[in-house]
């Protein structure tokens, strides 16, 4: 029995079609899967019997649930170079979608996380459905929101980017519209209508989403925007934790219970990286940056930690190192910013 492809990507009534297709792990990524999308985007780039790029998954599993974690923990408990190796494939593939001269569309119909993240988020139609679960849920691994998280959740509504990378929130599709996340809702049956009408009308795929889109409903999100944007403006992950505590309500101790689970290196990294991405130009700048801290976070204990309680032994359990946010200097965060040396540094294609 042949192995069946991890991506298949074909050309159909002038739409290039990109499907994940490695459906027992979720479709999460691999460095051979992300080298076989950019051979395909750039194949398409300039073939003008592509007029737009779909992006889906075969199964009913979810989209895509991120990268290798396992392998990634592996390698970051050598020399990293597999992991560093996987992570500039991928973010060369984030930077390829996000440049893209062709419009992008990604269903994301089901699980969405991380590497997932990646993957949909440059697209510039991003439809979710009721199956869709969307989260950035690295600071509970040792890890931050890469993939480009630190370009594209601070620019999210307010503070509720930052809200989302240090918690790992789940969303359910009306709160990703709501936030802009996703740019349309759509059922999974009304899904299928739109795959064929774009093979009708495959150059404006936009146009199409705009005249099937439906009402994803009430954003339970809503009602917490004010508490978001006042108690999760502070530029250290200590303020947040005083602001979070004085304020007392049921919802704001709620969030501090979740933080007080993630790994303090890695909420003090994330935080940094989104008040940095805020600032960036361009989003070649923030992937270098996210290369720089990855390469760097896979070999700190916290992510050997964290994998090995979320994904190895299940027991949910981690004990992280540095305990609290006390023991995560500034000098520390310097570090693992800081450039890599000239040959090593990060570029697009």
């Amino acid at each position: 029995m042949t192995e069946e492809p991890e991506i298949l990507a074909r050309i159909e009534s002038g739409v290039g079609r990109i499907t994940l297709n490695r459906p027992k792990a979720l479709h999460a990524l691999n460095r051979a899967m992300c080298e076989a999308m950019i051979e395909a985007l750039v194949a398409w780039r300039e073939d003008d019997a592509v007029q737009s790029i779909l992006i889906d998954h075969a199964g009913e599993r979810g989209f895509c649930a991120g990268g290798d974690i396992r392998m990634i923990a592996e390698s970051g408990a050598g020399d990293a170079s597999a992991a560093k190796a996987f992570f500039d494939t991928e973010y060369k593939l984030n930077h390829l979608l996000f440049e893209y001269p062709k419009a992008v569309t990604a269903i994301v119909d089901g699980i969405v996380m991380g590497g997932g993240v990646g993957i949909s988020e440059p697209a510039d139609v991003r439809i979710a459905t009721e199956r869709t679960t969307y989260a950035m849920p690295e600071t509970g691994i040792g890890l931050f929101p890469d993939v480009g998280g630190g370009w594209f959740l601070p620019r999210l509504p307010g503070q509720t980017g930052v809200w989302l990378a240090l918690t790992g929130a789940r969303l359910k599709a009306a709160d990703t519209v709501f936030l802009g996340i996703h740019t349309h809702y759509m059922t999974s049956e009304t899904v299928d209508a739109f795959r064929a009408i774009l093979s009708a009308d495959p150059a404006y795929p936009i146009d199409v989403a705009d005249g099937l889109e439906e009402d994803a409903g009430e954003a339970p999100v809503e009602a917490h925007l004010e508490a978001i944007d006042r108690l999760f403006a502070f530029d250290t992950v200590e303020e947040i934790f005083a602001a979070l505590e004085a304020d007392g309500s049921d919802w704001a101790l709620a969030q501090l219970a979740v933080l007080k689970t993630k790994s303090p290196q890695s909420m003090k990294v994330s935080l940094r990286q989104l008040r940095t991405g805020a600032k960036l130009e361009t989003f070649a700048d923030n992937m270098a940056m996210e290369y720089r801290l990855g390469g760097r976070m896979v070999r700190t204990p916290d992510f050997q930690e964290g994998v090995r309680a979320v994904v190895v032994d299940k027991d949910n359990a981690p004990k992280w190192s540095p305990a609290d946010l006390s023991g995560v200097t500034d000098a520390d965060l310097d570090a693992l910013f800081a450039p890599l040396p000239a040959g090593e540094e990060w570029k697009p294609l």
